[in-house]
């Protein structure tokens, strides 16, 4: 699954390492703060020869947090891709181009199809916050729209394979609708956004930026899908990098520098806001605002694998199966790779 504070920090950690800057190029974000970092799971062994590849699942969120927290001082060497997807970061993974990557629920589901069930584990979680993942009605029908039941009989567009269609199908479930019972219409986020403004459809299951636009041009809420979905990222790894001992290790250090930074970043909303509007040439108080409110709703944090992610996977897939997207059942476990969890647990929790 894919979006926006929650890709305002699984992305915002994955690709500054590899830009170069130096503090001067930070300007008036200029850090005054960095945080201090102890790994707690010391290797032994040497990692200077080590080169971790890792791909992120957005290009222009990815690659902030670490940088600005002034833990880039890796041992490694970290380079970056930046991929307009998790799928496209799962692509490049079975073609044996990273080692690591960033992305959402939905992608391993897809890849695990592949030759060689797509050359990837998931072996962490980012925990994060689930706003702006909303089934929204437009100007024009928000009048009659008022729940999920009035849209029986209704257009109702989403963003297919995606944690829309996933929470709009629960939604609907919710109900006492089934699938069948809406016109669901699949769209991109700009083509729905256009649609539901213009009455075009009568609701809409979208997420991130296109939710805040549509609600800036007189878009409401019908139902938020923020006690649906898990608000879990998941970070994605080869097996021959799982199974390599050096590049295991540099890779625990590397998300516990994340859980680290992401620390650094809430206490110091300002510094943080400031760098970040600069990278993406966006309103200071606006980033801060974004962050804040998903701070306050979720902690973002690097987790260990658990029974509830695994069955909040599960649940993903049997609801895709039921809606027809799936050919054949997919067991969630099979997906994951534990063999992080004890290192992992290691990390603060803050």
């Amino acid at each position: 699954m894919k979006n926006r504070v929650w890709l305002l920090l699984c992305m915002v950690m994955v690709t500054l390492f590899a830009a170069g800057c130096s503090d001067q190029d930070m300007g008036s974000a200029k850090k005054t703060s960095a945080a201090t970092f102890t790994s707690s799971n010391p290797y032994k062994g040497e990692l200077s020869g080590v080169t971790l590849n890792v791909g992120s699942s957005s290009s222009d969120l990815a690659q902030a947090i670490v940088k600005a927290a002034g833990l880039d001082n890796t041992p490694y060497t970290v380079n970056y891709h930046n991929l307009r997807g998790g799928n496209l970061v799962l692509e490049a993974m079975a073609a044996g181009q990273l080692d690591a990557g960033c992305g959402s629920q939905i992608p391993p589901i897809f890849a695990s199809l592949s030759q060689n069930g797509g050359n990837f584990k998931i072996i962490a979680i980012r925990k994060g916050n689930t706003l702006d993942q909303e089934l929204i009605t437009g100007p024009k029908t928000k009048d009659t729209i008022k729940t999920v039941a009035d849209l029986k009989g209704k257009k109702v567009g989403y963003v297919k394979n995606t944690t829309a269609q996933y929470f709009l199908y629960k939604m609907l479930e919710e109900a006492g609708l089934t699938w069948n019972d809406v016109d669901a219409l699949p769209m991109s986020t700009s083509d729905g956004l256009s649609a539901v403004i213009t009455g075009d459809i009568d609701g809409l299951a979208s997420y991130g930026n296109s939710i805040i636009s549509a609600k800036d041009k007189g878009a409401v809420t019908v139902k938020s899908g923020a006690d649906i979905l898990s608000g879990d990222y998941y970070w994605y790894a080869a097996p021959a990098t799982i199974n390599d001992p050096a590049k295991h290790a540099a890779l625990v250090d590397y998300l516990e520098r994340i859980n680290e930074a992401d620390e650094w970043a809430r206490q110091h909303p300002d510094e943080w806001a400031a760098y970040y509007a600069k990278e993406t040439n966006q309103d200071k108080d606006a980033v801060k605002k974004q962050f804040v409110e998903g701070e306050q709703q979720r902690k973002g944090r690097i987790a260990p694998i658990d029974a509830a992610t695994i069955a909040s996977e599960q649940d993903i897939i049997d609801s895709f199966l039921s809606l027809g997207v799936l050919s054949k059942p997919i067991q969630a476990a099979h997906l994951f790779d534990r063999s992080f969890d004890q290192e992992i647990a290691k990390f603060k929790i803050y």
